[in-house]
């Protein structure tokens, strides 16, 4: 049995069915990555999971424990960072995360090491006195991950937490994420930036309407696509190719422009970014008609498909 199981969940609001028959699973030391357009019901499963809602059919559970029937158990095995959480604006990041550890009454030996080690993890030493009104959002967002820490769950639940952030927050917030999964903490995140999932998930699960769309490894939800892809008719089997030259050519892009079935992402005069419908040999006949009108080609290669290749393909956009 894996850490965390959903199993057929269901929840609605009136007519509004806001996650339909969703069943999914991750196990611990791996980073669930949750994806899906706004409205497609990825903040309420994860509401759900953590024991703030209650599905309408089906069930969520950690470790085996029910979140609607052992709630109370669950919630000392999981931390909830919801999007747009503020820490209390008139605690110090001391007294915030001390307040959390006395409200998991860990006592003022354990609490107190609770603290200390979730500062020094979270690189928050250095500002134990300032206000938590007054960090940065990414510091923010480091104290609100100290805080799901506090209680040393098993699985921490991620809305969104790198919305806002600054390229070099990211990479420090990921690189916090990986080392907790290093720690064994099974870990579920969702996240617009779909090139940062891909770098760090080990599992997806893509939902749309409320439904699971593909699930699984990286790069089975990888395979699944491009399957879809290769066997779709017309402009639905599409790959992006990018093309180079050896040598600067001001012709090049209009001879691409004429070339039947190309879309051009991207060009200038030495290279380019095409969306070709087709597959591989439409890919050849592409390399053959460019040299044929005498330009240098030197490189033609179709570009590895990345989670938002994936995604766009997978997902048609509705909403609900």
């Amino acid at each position: 049995m894996s850490l965390v199981q959903i199993d057929h969940l269901c929840r609605s609001f009136g007519g509004v069915h806001a996650v339909r028959d969703l069943s999914l699973n991750f196990d611990a030391g791996q980073i669930m990555g949750f994806i899906g357009p706004n409205g497609a019901g990825k903040s309420t499963s994860m509401r759900i999971l953590a024991t703030l809602d209650l599905p309408s059919s089906g069930d969520c559970r950690v470790a085996g424990l029910s979140t609607v029937d052992d709630a109370d158990a669950v919630r000392r095995l999981i931390g909830f960072m919801p999007d747009g959480g503020e820490p209390y604006p008139h605690m110090t990041v001391w007294e915030y995360l001390d307040f959390f550890a006395r409200a998991y009454d860990l006592g003022p030996v354990k609490g107190r090491q609770a603290v200390e080690g979730v500062m020094d993890f979270c690189q928050l030493d250095g500002i134990s006195g300032k206000l938590a009104s007054t960090l940065s959002k990414g510091m923010r967002q480091r104290l609100s991950l100290g805080r799901c820490l506090i209680h040393d769950p098993q699985v921490l639940i991620l809305d969104e937490p790198s919305a806002g952030l600054d390229p070099r927050a990211r990479i420090e917030f990921r690189d916090l994420l990986k080392a907790l999964t290093g720690r064994g903490k099974a870990v579920l995140i969702s996240s617009h930036i779909l090139s940062e999932l891909d770098e760090l998930c080990d599992r997806v699960a893509i939902i749309e309407q409320g439904r699971l769309v593909a699930h699984g490894t990286v790069e089975d939800v990888k395979s699944q696509a491009r399957q879809a892809r290769d066997v779709a008719p017309g402009p639905d089997r599409q790959r992006l190719v990018d093309l180079r030259l050896a040598e600067d050519r001001a012709e090049w892009e209009r001879t691409l422009a004429e070339q039947p079935g190309v879309r051009i992402e991207r060009c200038d005069r030495r290279s380019a970014t095409v969306r070709l419908e087709g597959g591989d040999a439409d890919q050849a006949r592409l390399a053959k008609a460019l040299m044929d009108r005498g330009l240098p080609l030197c490189h033609c290669a179709a570009r590895a498909d990345g989670l938002e290749d994936v995604f766009m393909h997978l997902t048609d956009g509705a909403v609900q």
